[in-house]
């Protein structure tokens, strides 16, 4: 297959749903399937890979660095024109979403037969308000919802990657299947349709970059001794992933000797967080590693011994699955996408937003090594049997397939 693939967020950005499109995009050209990527400019930045297009932008810095696809480019709809694609996926419903629905509505058009929309849905857009400046936050939030919904209402398969956020944006107003099949001379093929259009699609972690960890050389690089315990987050340091609450909750445990936490990411409240620390007297139990390279994250994961998340803005957190993956056992807040992936005292503990409740449950892993390793040992199994970046991506094909399939009939 020919698959466009549209994005406002890829390289170098570090975060999530570059690591979704590069985890899928690699898996695709291992079986063979040509991949095209359609992202925004990165000043700076040069692409290795020929298949990568980029639209003009505006480079912009609101909290961190974005830069804001400018959803037009003759060059690109030349090129675009004549690659023939099979599927295009869009993982935003703007900017470059637009201009992927466009190009489905336009090949269609050529070819006289419907170039399937797939649409995924990363993020639970009410929580990332805080990134949109000068408007207020409910606002903001009705506004970008509804677009969304809109969006995947008019596409033909939409992809959530944990069954946690079904319910949230059929609520929302997400159908179940796709309008143009709900008219009474359509019937029989929205039976066929109406319980498929919905797809559990997890970001799968990529096994290679993960083998050879080495536990020791973060440790050493940060002088932790053989017998302390390491808490680990990874996070992006913003509001939306509620890190504000996880340095509350372990600041007594961190007062204690033999812990130490290791937080690598990188975010506007890095220095409001360092201050917190200081004046909480828990300066030199804290590390903040800053934004760690893809070929380096395995050995964070490796050199600790409790993963710990309190974001409740995920539809997923990939970086959930690369711990488990790891064979870490988790402390995370009991929340839409993080439930979804952690098995309640099988592979750690979720826990309310409750800074004691959360403590506890870092206390009882930190005081029971039996139990680290039980934990541990079902994360890892749980990872490698559901969130393989294989596994996951056999599953996006056969979404692609049966799209394509259905408009051939």
């Amino acid at each position: 297959m020919k698959i466009g693939i549209f994005t406002n967020n890829y390289l170098p950005n570090p975060y999530g749903v570059t690591r979704s499109v590069e985890t899928f995009r690699r898996e695709f050209e291992k079986r063979g399937h040509e991949v095209y990527i359609f992202a925004p400019s990165w000043k700076g930045y040069e692409d290795k890979n020929p298949r990568v297009f980029r639209y003009p932008s505006i480079d912009i810095k609101i909290k961190f660095r974005f830069p804001l696809a400018i959803p037009y480019s003759w060059k690109l709809n030349k090129i675009i024109d004549k690659l023939d694609l099979d599927i295009i996926h869009a993982q935003h419903p703007n900017l470059l979403g637009t201009v992927a629905m466009k190009w489905a509505r336009k090949l269609a058009c050529r070819r006289g037969r419907k170039i399937p929309l797939i649409f995924t849905w990363h993020t639970l857009y009410d929580q990332y308000t805080n990134f949109v400046p000068f408007v207020p936050s409910k606002i903001a939030s009705n506004y970008i919802i509804k677009k969304a919904v809109k969006f995947a209402n008019l596409a033909d398969a939409v992809i959530v990657p944990t069954d946690s956020i079904i319910p949230i944006i059929r609520k929302w107003g997400v159908k179940d299947c796709h309008p143009e099949f709900i008219s009474g001379s359509n019937k029989e093929m929205l039976k066929q349709v109406q319980h498929d259009r919905i797809y559990v699609i997890p970001t799968g972690v990529l096994e290679e970059e993960f083998e050879n960890a080495d536990r020791n050389e973060i440790r050493k690089k940060y002088n932790i001794k053989d017998d302390k315990i390491v808490l680990l987050l990874v996070s992006r340091l913003t509001s939306e992933k509620n890190v504000e609450f996880i340095f509350r909750s372990m600041k007594d445990i961190l007062k204690k000797d033999g812990v130490k936490f290791l937080v690598a990411g990188d975010g506007y409240l890095k220095p409001k967080l360092q201050d917190f620390c200081k004046k909480e007297g828990i300066e030199k139990k804290v590390i903040f590693c800053g934004e760690v390279e893809r070929k380096e994250i395995k050995n964070y994961y490796c050199a600790s011994d409790i993963f710990l998340y309190a974001s409740k803005s995920e539809t997923q957190g990939m970086i959930i699955t690369e711990a488990m993956y790891m064979g870490l056992p988790i402390v995370a807040v009991n929340a839409t996408g993080i439930n979804s992936l952690i098995l309640n005292r099988g592979n750690g503990f979720l826990v309310s937003e409750d800074e004691k409740e959360f403590q506890s449950a870092v206390e009882k892993l930190i005081e029971g090594k039996d139990l680290r390793e039980k934990f541990g040992e079902v994360s890892a199994r749980i990872a490698r049997e559901k969130f393989t970046s294989s596994i996951c991506a056999e599953k996006m094909l056969e979404v692609y397939k049966e799209a394509i399939r259905r408009y051939k009939k």
